[in-house]
């Protein structure tokens, strides 16, 4: 890990912050919230997730338009009509937005509507991915990979660092092992350690580490506890009717909730969460048509 001459510390208290939008950041005092579905379906749903997360201690919204799926048969995203729709929900509610970019050629599109560009776990070790993000002036939310050491993780990071971006965020999603009870395994021993060893904002998906939904506020919370700079958690209107992870996806009511409960966790280990300034109400956010 010594080679990581970018992305370790170089002393006790250095740290960077990254910012999502000029309201919006992560790194510092203030813990980060995001929620949203795994996949951006239709603009009522992208709509009535913003307004009911708008008023609440939730700062970003997630929502991938290009999908990386096990099958080729299943559904792969909305591509730039789900950018539009991104764009639009960010530009009513004030939230920034984060997605997943696959490719190098998905790389401007994605830039040009949204506030974070997502390297999802697969892409972890695409070299050539990372280093063309390396060259965008976009944040970059970079997962670890399902079987990645924490160095091979930080080395993924040190790519984009040494190509000129340096707003890099990682995030600890589950590693695979033997155990089948839970999707992955939540490796926060990964995440204490990257804070002592990164200067970098170090955030968790407990979704994809535990695939159950019953299991994901206790596991967001003990992130914090041990560190965490935020939580990345998926939640849709109608989690059953998801066409992607849905067995995950919390409600918007109980991503509310989790939200809220966070606040004493985060005040015990010395951080604050952001209140909502929106003056949006629940359903309120205003309806556009795309062109």
């Amino acid at each position: 890990m010594q080679k990581a001459k970018l992305a370790l510390k170089t002393t006790a208290n250095h740290k960077t912050i990254v910012q999502l939008s000029p309201s919006v950041s992560v790194g510092g005092q203030d813990l980060l919230i995001v929620g949203g579905p795994c996949t951006v379906e239709n603009l009522a749903q992208m709509e009535e997730v913003a307004s009911r997360l708008a008023i609440a201690p939730v700062q970003a919204l997630r929502g991938g338009v290009y999908k990386p799926r096990t099958s080729p048969y299943d559904f792969q995203g909305l591509g730039i009509e789900g950018l539009k729709i991104l764009q639009s929900v960010r530009d009513r509610s004030g939230m920034p937005v984060i997605t997943e970019v696959m490719a190098i050629s998905q790389i401007d599109d994605i830039a040009a509507y949204a506030d974070v560009l997502q390297v999802g776990s697969r892409n972890m070790q695409n070299f050539d991915l990372l280093k063309a993000l390396g060259e965008t002036d976009k944040p970059v939310l970079l997962k670890r990979g399902l079987a990645a050491t924490v160095e091979e993780f930080v080395m993924a990071a040190e790519y984009i660092l040494s190509h000129g971006n340096p707003n890099v965020i990682l995030c600890e999603r589950g590693i695979r092992s033997f155990d089948t009870y839970t999707r992955n395994v939540l490796d926060l021993g990964a995440v204490v350690a990257l804070k002592q060893v990164t200067h970098l904002p170090v955030i968790v998906d407990p979704s994809h580490a535990a695939g159950k939904r019953e299991l994901v506020a206790d596991l967001a919370r003990a992130a914090i506890a041990c560190g965490a700079d935020g939580v990345i958690v998926e939640c849709h209107p109608e989690p059953e009717q998801s066409v992607s992870d849905a067995r995950q996806a919390l409600s918007l009511e109980a991503m509310v909730a989790l939200a809220e409960s966070l606040g004493a966790i985060a005040t015990a280990v010395g951080r604050t969460i952001p209140q909502p300034t929106n003056i949006l109400k629940a359903g309120t956010l205003p309806r556009l048509s795309l062109v």
